[in-house]
C-alpha cells in the first residue's frame, strides 16, 4: 500500500488528535429527542438494523450466531454488501432464539444468555450476560469510518481505516491476538500490532478475563491498543547529541575499535532495504537493491560498531513507549541503565518493546551500541495516550470496508474458545503421531542423512515417531518444482517407505514460492497466479548466486488447484505423511518496507495486497489441508505452518514460533508465545527446540570454546526440557546438529537428561491424547494460561513463565543460565505436588523450588488422575497395553480417557471411547466409570494400575513403580478402594 494524501491525512490526525474527546458523551453536541425517536430500526430474521441519528456509522447491524455470539456490522453507507470472510464459517443462527424491544434511546436484542443494547443516538452497543450484568461497553463517538486510498499495480483502490474503543476497568486483562515475541502474557495496556512476521503472528481475537471475547474481522494490519504507529524518536522528542547540541545523537562508526566517521543523526533508522544507503562511504558492505541481504548462519560486516550517544527531552510527563526493531548485536542504556540486550539473526529483525517513565522538560541520557553483522536497526517511539485511554480496548485496522466485529461470550475462558471455534471452525484432530517426538534441522542434505537419523534413534532405544525433510531437496536452480536432486535422494520413495517401515513419520517442505525457469511458476503465470512484482524488479534470493522469485496467489481459486495439482502430481506415491509449509507470511524478500511488502504481496483476485496482509497462511493452509483430505478421504491431514490467521485450527495445521534464537530471553518469550496462541484457538503449537539461529560462538564447526559449549549445552537441554511439555515437541535449527546424539555422547549425563525427557512424554501419551481428543471433542486447550483454571486469582494473570499442561499439570520452565533454582507462584485455590518427589505445596504462595540441570519444575494438582502408559518407542506401540492411573490426594477429581483409532477422521463419525474416572477425597474411592463409546480396533479388556500420591515418596517420580491395586478392566464400572 503507497500511502496517499487521504491515508496520510488520517494517519496525521490519529496521531494529534486527542483521543479520549469522544469518551463519555456522544460525538457530536447531542441529537434532539425528535431526531433519536425518529432513528430508524428494524428487526430482521437474524438480529436488528439500527440507523443512528449520528455518528460515524449510516447502519449498524447485529446479528445472533449463537446464544453468547452476536456480530456487530456497522457501515458509512446504507447496505451490508459485505465480502465473505475469510475467518468465519459459519452463518447467523436459525435455532437460537431472542427477542427485540426498545427501552427509551435503546433498541435491545435478547437471547438466553446475552443481551446487546444499541444507542439509537449514536449506534454504540452495549452487552450484558444472561443475568443482566454489563460485560462490554462501546465507547460512545469512538466508532472511526475514514476514507484512505490503497494505490497498486492495477491502479487506486477505496477502503475505510477502522477503528473501534472499548471501555474497560482498571482490572481486566487481556490475552490472545495470536503469538508474540515480547515476553508479555497479560496485553493490558500494551501495544500490540498484527502484522505477519517471521516469528511473529497476528490472529485478532482478543479474550478477557471477563469471560468474552471479540473477534475482529478485518484481514490488514491492525493495531491493538494505541492506534497510533509509532514515530521515529525525533518526531515527537526533543533530540540532543553528546555536546547537547539539538537535532540528532551523536552516531559513531567504528571499524576493528577505531573510530572512523562520527556525525550527527536525527534518528536512528537501519529499519529495512531501503535505509541502506544512510551507510557512511566504507561501511556499504551490503549489496544494493534488490538482491536478498544476509544469510543463514553468516555474520557479515566484521568489526563494524555503532554507537548512538546523546539526550531525549519531551514536553508530555509519563509512561513513554519505545520500540526497538534490530538484528546483530543492540544494546541500549536510558539514563545509565541497560533496558535491552539483545541479539537475532541479521537477516530477520524484529521488535524489542521497553517503556520509560519520563518527566517534563527533563534530559535523559541514552546511549544505544549496535554490532549489526549486515543487520538492521530503528529505535521508534510513542508518547503517553491520554489517561482515559490508557488500557481501553482498542482495536483499529487500516484497511476495510466496514467495522466487523463478533462478540463472543462463556461461562469460561474455555466457553469463549469453544464459542470462537464455532465461528471459525472445529480444530481438527491431528494424527497420534504429531504429539510423538519430531527431529528436524535445518538441513537434511541427503537421503541417507534422512533414513540414518530415524535408524540411529531406533538403535539407542530413544522414542521418535517423526522426522522432517527441510527445504533445498531439491537442484539449486528449481525452487519449486518439487522435484528430488537425484545425485543426493536417488530415490525418494525408497526414503520414505524405510522411514515408515522403522515406524516413523515424514513430512516434506513445501514454500509458496517457485523460480520463474520452472514449469510449475509458468502454469501459475499463464493463469494469472503468480505475484509478478518481484521478479520485476530483479530481487533475487540468497541461494547461490541469487535466484528470481516469487509466490503464488491462494486467492485465485484456479490457482488454489493448480497449486495443489502441482504438489500432488510431484510427490504422488512417494506416501509423505505430512506438509511443512513455510515462509507463509509471506515473506517474499526479507527486510523490506511495509508498502513495498503489499505490493510485492498482489494484487490478489480479491484485492490488493494492503487489504488480505494478514490473511495468506490461512488461505494456503486451507487450500492444502481441502485438498489432501479430499484425496486421501479418511486419513488425518498434518501441516506444519509457520504463521497463522483466524480459523487456522479447522486445516490440521499445527504453528511453530519461527525463526525465534538460541538465547535465554527469547526462550522465556515462548512461554508467553504459547499460552497466548491457545488463548487465540489454536491448540496445537511448537517451537523450535534450541533456538533456530545461533550466534557464531555456537555454531562454529571446528568448535566451541569450553565456555560457549558449556552454554549451549545448558541452553538447548532447558530448551528441550519445555519442548517435552509443550503441546507438540519438537528440535529443529542450525548448526550444531540436534540429535539427541549429537548433542550428547550415550552414557553422559547430559545425554540422560535428554533420553529422560523423551520418555517421560511417552508415558505421558495417554493423558496428552486425551488433552487432544479434549480440543476436539470439548473445544479445549492444552498449553493454558493460568487464568482459564483460576480466573479469580489476580496474581495469576500476569505470570509469564508458567503454564497449565492440561488441567493437572503446571509447568515451570528454568530460563536463566545456571540457574539450579526458580521461584514458582502456585496458584490459589489448590494444591500441588511436584511430580518427581511428591512434596506438597499450598497455593496462593511463591515458593523458591529446587531445578537441578537435569530436571524441569513440573507439579501436579490435588485431586488429579494421571493416566500413564508403558515404556514406548513410538506412540502407536502398545496400544492395548496397560494403564497406570496415579492419583493425587488431597481433593476431589476426575478425567475422561479419550481413545480412538488414532490416524483417520472416523472420529468424526462417533467412532471413539471415553473412560470416565472420578476421585472422592472424603471416602478414598477411585471410580473408573463405564466406557462409552467405541472403535473398531479399541481393546476389550485393559490392565489397569493404579498408585495414590499424598506426599514425599522414594518412588513418587518412577513410572514404574510398584501399583498400591491392579484391575482388570473390561468396560463396565468398577471402583478401586484406596
Amino acid at each position: 500500500m503507497i500511502p496517499t494524501l487521504a491515508r496520510r491525512l488520517f494517519l496525521a490526525a490519529l496521531m494529534t488528535a486527542p483521543l479520549a474527546a469522544c469518551a463519555g458523551q456522544g460525538l457530536m453536541n447531542g441529537a434532539s429527542a425528535g431526531a433519536i425517536q425518529q432513528a430508524a430500526f428494524e428487526r430482521t430474521a437474524s438480529g436488528i438494523v439500527v440507523t443512528p441519528a449520528e455518528g460515524a456509522a449510516r447502519r449498524v447491524r447485529l446479528e445472533v450466531y449463537g446464544p453468547e455470539t452476536i456480530r456487530v456490522t456497522a457501515t458509512e453507507n446504507a447496505n451490508f454488501d459485505l465480502p465473505a470472510s475469510l475467518m468465519v464459517t459459519a452463518q447467523p443462527s436459525t435455532t437460537t432464539p431472542f427477542q427485540v424491544e426498545t427501552r427509551g434511546d435503546l433498541v435491545v436484542l435478547k437471547t438466553a444468555e446475552a443481551t446487546a443494547e444499541v444507542s439509537r443516538e449514536t449506534g454504540a452497543v452495549r452487552f450484558l450476560d444472561e443475568n443482566g450484568q454489563e460485560v462490554l461497553k462501546e465507547r460512545p463517538g469512538s466508532r472511526e469510518l475514514s476514507p484512505v486510498t490503497v494505490e497498486d499495480q492495477q491502479g487506486d483502490h477505496r477502503f475505510l481505516a477502522t477503528r473501534q474503543v472499548w471501555e474497560s476497568p482498571d482490572d481486566e486483562a487481556f490475552y490472545g491476538l495470536g503469538q508474540h515475541q515480547q515476553g508479555v502474557m497479560n496485553y493490558k495496556g500494551h501495544d500490540v500490532q498484527l502484522a505477519q512476521h517471521n516469528i511473529d503472528v497476528g490472529i485478532p481475537l482478543v479474550v478477557s478475563s471477563r469471560n468474552y471475547g471479540v473477534l475482529w474481522d478485518n484481514n490488514s494490519i491492525t493495531r491493538f491498543g494505541d492506534p497510533r504507529p509509532y514515530g521515529m524518536i525525533a518526531d515527537q522528542l526533543i533530540v540532543r547529541d553528546a555536546t547537547g547540541r539539538f537535532g540528532g545523537l551523536t552516531a559513531s562508526y567504528y571499524q576493528n575499535d577505531q573510530l572512523k566517521v562520527q556525525r550527527q543523526e536525527t534518528e536512528v533508522n537501519y529499519e529495512f532495504i531501503r535505509e541502506w544507503s544512510r551507510w557512511p562511504e566504507g561501511f556499504k558492505s551490503q549489496p544494493g537493491q534488490p538482491v536478498q541481504t544476509g544469510d543463514m548462519g553468516k555474520p557479515g560486516q566484521a568489526g563494524v560498531k555503532v554507537v548512538w550517544e546523546g539526550t531525549l527531552e519531551t514536553a508530555t510527563a509519563g509512561l513513554h513507549k519505545f520500540r526497538l526493531y534490530s538484528s546483530g548485536y543492540a544494546k541500549v542504556w536510558i539514563d545509565g541503565r541497560m533496558v535491552e540486550d539483545n541479539w537475532r539473526q541479521n537477516w530477520n529483525p524484529f521488535d524489542h518493546d521497553f517503556q520509560v517513565q519520563m518527566a517534563a522538560n527533563t534530559r535523559v541520557p541514552i546511549k544505544i551500541e549496535w554490532i549489526p553483522e549486515d543487520g538492521y536497526i530503528s529505535l521508534r517511539h510513542q508518547d503517553p495516550l491520554p489517561a482515559v485511554d490508557q488500557g481501553a480496548l482498542s482495536l483499529a485496522s487500516e484497511v476495510g470496508t466496514a467495522i466487523d466485529y463478533y462478540y463472543i461470550g462463556g461461562a469460561d475462558l474455555d466457553g469463549v474458545i469453544s464459542n470462537y471455534r464455532g465461528l471459525t471452525g472445529k480444530s481438527v484432530m491431528l494424527p497420534r503421531w504429531a504429539y510423538g517426538f519430531w527431529q528436524s534441522r535445518q538441513r537434511y542434505n541427503t537421503q541417507t542423512e534422512v533414513v540414518d537419523t530415524v535408524r540411529r534413534y531406533r538403535e539407542l532405544g530413544l522414542p521418535i515417531d517423526n522426522i522432517v525433510q527441510d527445504w533445498f531437496y531439491w537442484p539449486e536452480n528449481a525452487w519449486g518444482s518439487h522435484q528430488f536432486d537425484p545425485a543426493r535422494f536417488p530415490n525418494p520413495t525408497q526414503m520414505v517407505k524405510d522411514v515408515h517401515d522403522m515406524n516413523a513419520n515424514i513430512i516434506i517442505s513445501v514454500w509458496p514460492k517457485f523460480y520463474p525457469t520452472t514449469e510449475h511458476y509458468k502454469q501459475l503465470d499463464a493463469i494469472g497466479g503468480m505475484y509478478t512484482r518481484n521478479v520485476d524488479v530483479g530481487a533475487r534470493d540468497w541461494v547461490g548466486p541469487g535466484y528470481a522469485n516469487s509466490f503464488y496467489d491462494p486467492y485465485l481459486p484456479a490457482a488454489r488447484d493448480l497449486y495443489w495439482k502441482q504438489m500432488s502430481d510431484s510427490f504422488k506415491g512417494m506416501n509423505f505423511d505430512g506438509w511443512w509449509l513455510d515462509s507463509v507470511e509471506p515473506d517474499m524478500h526479507s527486510n523490506l518496507d511495509i508498502p513495498e511488502r503489499t505490493l510485492r504481496m498482489g494484487p490478489t483476485a480479491i484485492g490488493p495486497g494492503a487489504y488480505v496482509f494478514n490473511s495468506y497462511p490461512l488461505v494456503n493452509a486451507e487450500n492444502v489441508y481441502n485438498n489432501f483430505r479430499r484425496e486421501k478421504g479418511d486419513e488425518r491431514t498434518y501441516i506444519l505452518t509457520r504463521s497463522a490467521w483466524g480459523g487456522l485450527q479447522r486445516t490440521g495445521s499445527t504453528l511453530w514460533s519461527g525463526d525465534v534464537v538460541a538465547r535465554w530471553d527469547n526462550l522465556k518469550d515462548q512461554i508467553s508465545a504459547g499460552v497466548n496462541t491457545g488463548l487465540s484457538g489454536l491448540a496445537n503449537w511448537t517451537h523450535d527446540i534450541g533456538g533456530f539461529a545461533v550466534e557464531t560462538r555456537y555454531s562454529n564447526p571446528a568448535g566451541m570454546k569450553p565456555e560457549d559449549k558449556a552454554e549451549w549445552d545448558e541452553l538447548n537441554l532447558r530448551w528441550f526440557q519445555f519442548g517435552a511439555w509443550s503441546p507438540i515437541f519438537r528440535s529443529h535449527g542450525e548448526f550444531p546438529l540436534r540429535e539427541v546424539y549429537n548433542l550428547a555422547q550415550p552414557g553422559t549425563p547430559l545425554y540422560d537428561a535428554y533420553a529422560a525427557q523423551l520418555r517421560t512424554r511417552y508415558r505421558l501419551m495417554p493423558y496428552i491424547y486425551s488433552l487432544a481428543g479434549d480440543v476436539y471433542q470439548r473445544d479445549a486447550t492444552i498449553m493454558r494460561g493460568l487464568v482459564m483454571d483460576f480466573p479469580s486469582d489476580l496474581k495469576a494473570r500476569d505470570i509469564n513463565d508458567q503454564y497449565l499442561f492440561g488441567h493437572a499439570l503446571l509447568v515451570a520452565p528454568v530460563t536463566e543460565y545456571k540457574a539450579r533454582s526458580r521461584s514458582v507462584y502456585f496458584p490459589q485455590g489448590a494444591d500441588w505436588y511436584d511430580m518427581l518427589t511428591g512434596q506438597k505445596f499450598a497455593g496462593g504462595r511463591s515458593v523458591t523450588v529446587q531445578a537441578p540441570e537435569d530436571k524441569i519444575p513440573v507439579f501436579v494438582r490435588a485431586g488429579s488422575i494421571l493416566p500413564t502408559g508403558p515404556a514406548i518407542q513410538y506412540t502407536a506401540e502398545k496400544l492395548d497395553g496397560p494403564l497406570t492411573l496415579i492419583v493425587y490426594t488431597g481433593a476431589n477429581g476426575s478425567f475422561s480417557l479419550y481413545e480412538d483409532q488414532g490416524t483417520t477422521y472416523a472420529y468424526e463419525r462417533g467412532e471413539f471411547s471415553n473412560i470416565p474416572m472420578t476421585w472422592n477425597d472424603a471416602t478414598g474411592v477411585l471410580t473408573i466409570g463405564a466406557r462409552t463409546g467405541s472403535y473398531p480396533t479399541m481393546p476389550a479388556n485393559r490392565t489397569i494400575n493404579v498408585r495414590f500420591v499424598s506426599g514425599p515418596g522414594a518412588d513418587v517420580g518412577n513410572f514404574d513403580a510398584a501399583p498400591a491395586k491392579t484391575i482388570q478392566y473390561d468396560g463396565q464400572a468398577v471402583e478401586v478402594r484406596r
